[in-house]
């Protein structure tokens, strides 16, 4: 379906490193007139380590497989329950540059958390969105011949125990949430739309394509 400018994708529950791999083939294989893309989903359970990642930030190791990729930051968890969109964006074309692309990715969970009675924040240095002392959204891209893979994960109804054997995101002690134990409930899917509505009308309002 296509939602504004950005076609959207509804991937379900998928692994995570065919979903990596088809990003970069996707980015490495997209032309100038390539529209852009939203993919929505949840990820089978998976640790992905970041280009700064550092392997003691694991505390303690599980069945749950490592993944070493290519985005910026450290460690993060995905699990089913976690609303997860990445977001395939030509941001030359767009005249929008990366740390507006971040801005507008916290802005979009922020908004869908408001609209669920959460009041949530962003934190000076700490990108991703965060209720009280607990992060509850995370995100990270990847910016390749000028465009973008990788984007946002959210915090819905997903067991939050594999966070407590991570550094989350390299913070140690830092405490993760969700919409279900803030009281929310609500099924993944409705925020994954909610999502792609939001940041799909956040791209066009704010940073609209140039010619």
């Amino acid at each position: 379906m296509e939602a504004a400018s950005c076609v959207v994708r509804e991937l379900g529950v998928v692994g995570y490193a065919e979903t990596f791999e088809a990003q970069k083939r996707f980015t490495a294989e997209r032309g100038p007139e390539t529209p852009d893309e939203l993919w929505l989903l949840q990820h089978e359970p998976v640790y992905t380590l970041g280009l700064a990642g550092k392997p003691e930030h694991l505390l303690i190791p599980s069945e749950v497989p490592v993944v070493k990729i290519d985005r910026g930051g450290q460690i993060t968890y995905h699990g089913p329950g976690q609303a997860v969109v990445y977001l395939l964006i030509d941001l030359a074309r767009r005249n929008l540059k990366v740390r507006e692309q971040v801005t507008l990715m916290e802005q979009a969970m922020l908004d869908v958390l408001a609209s669920h009675g959460i009041s949530a924040e962003r934190r000076d240095g700490a990108p991703g969105v965060y209720v009280k002392d607990a992060k509850i959204g995370a995100l990270g891209l990847k910016i390749s011949r000028g465009c973008s893979y990788h984007g946002l994960s959210l915090n819905v109804d997903l067991d939050l125990a594999p966070f407590l054997r991570i550094n989350p995101c390299g913070y140690e002690g830092l405490a993760s949430t969700s919409l279900k134990e803030q009281g929310v409930t609500v099924g993944t899917d409705a925020v994954l739309a909610q999502l792609a509505t939001r940041l799909s009308e956040l791209l066009d309002r704010d940073y609209p394509r140039t010619a």
